[in-house]
């Protein structure tokens, strides 16, 4: 084992590719979170609302159906174990070698074994966008904490970004988390010290809270979720207050290029919201990497007479 620590160590290329072959993987991983934790949320909302109508959890409803608490008792075990990932449309249990990150979709030809459904490209983009993100990240970084903090920060805003896509949804039991740990990692100044840590947690989420309640304010209109706030909190524990502008101003100006393209040429509603989750993401990951030099790039821009 120490044997290979040291060529992980000694060689940044076997270092790249063996993180990048492990951020394949965890891309796997990555789908069953993103598909599966928003139903998990909408099973223990289901079950707490059993648990408040005591008289729904004790008598039949009328016509026969069934209580909320009676169809929770009876489900079985869902979570990001088990069951085994299936087909959805004709249930196949997907084996292992079914399930190579890229290798097994490209083989399948993008179809399942069983029935022959279409299986959605979403999933090896995952895989791939995993994969290469933390092959970067490696590279990057290099052999230490700050790659292991780097990956854990790519994997946590790859699945907040496709759950906020599909369900308007920033899950607390990823952005809680997200924002404990990089408090902790710079504890030892791993992205910066644990003065701007806190303080950027603070003002991360007091900044899109005073946006949500100007905006709230002045139209009556919620313009965002408090997902965004604590996803922004997380995103200045990990990286600092000074991060924070160009993470705001990055993610805006990415979703209102995008906001406006939907409107324009795919006839998006205006009154349909568009998530700011996966926009923020990508303003982290763009000041994780390249938030130094950025900044430092537009500091002297300005100094320059």
């Amino acid at each position: 084992m120490s044997e290979i620590f040291q060529l992980l160590q000694s060689s940044p290329l076997v270092f790249t590719c063996a993180c990048a072959a492990f951020g394949l993987m965890i891309g796997s991983f990555l789908n069953v979170v993103i598909y599966r934790l928003p139903k998990m949320m909408e099973r223990e909302w289901h079950a707490q609302c059993a648990e408040l109508n005591a008289q729904a959890a004790e008598d039949p409803l009328p016509g026969g159906g069934v209580s909320l608490a009676g169809a929770a008792e009876g489900a079985p075990r869902y979570n990001l174990v088990v069951p085994r990932s299936a087909c959805p449309h004709c249930g196949h249990m997907i084996s292992a070698l079914e399930n190579i990150p890229i290798i097994s979709y490209l083989l399948l030809r993008g179809k399942c074994k069983g029935c022959g459904a279409p299986i959605s490209a979403r999933y090896p983009i995952v895989e791939l966008v995993s994969g290469l993100l933390s092959g970067y990240a490696a590279w990057h970084f290099g052999f230490g904490l700050a790659t292991l903090g780097a990956l854990l920060f790519v994997w946590a805003l790859l699945a907040l970004t496709f759950i906020d896509f599909d369900t308007q949804l920033l899950p607390d039991d990823i952005t809680f988390p997200l924002l404990w740990i990089g408090l902790l990692l710079n504890l030892s100044h791993t992205f910066t010290d644990l003065h701007s840590s806190v303080v950027g947690a603070v003002a991360g989420y007091l900044a899109l809270w005073g946006v949500y309640w100007l905006f709230k304010l002045a139209t009556g209109k919620e313009g965002m979720g408090y997902g965004d706030f604590k996803l922004l909190s997380a995103i200045g524990a990990w990286l600092g207050w000074q991060m924070l502008p160009l993470v705001i101003l990055t993610s805006s100006l990415v979703g209102a290029v995008v906001g406006i393209t939907l409107i324009v040429a795919a006839r998006h509603g205006r009154n349909v919201p568009i998530p700011f989750g996966p926009y923020l993401a990508g303003g982290g990951l763009i000041a994780l990497f390249w938030g130094q030099t950025l900044t430092q790039s537009y500091l002297q821009m300005m100094s320059t007479p």
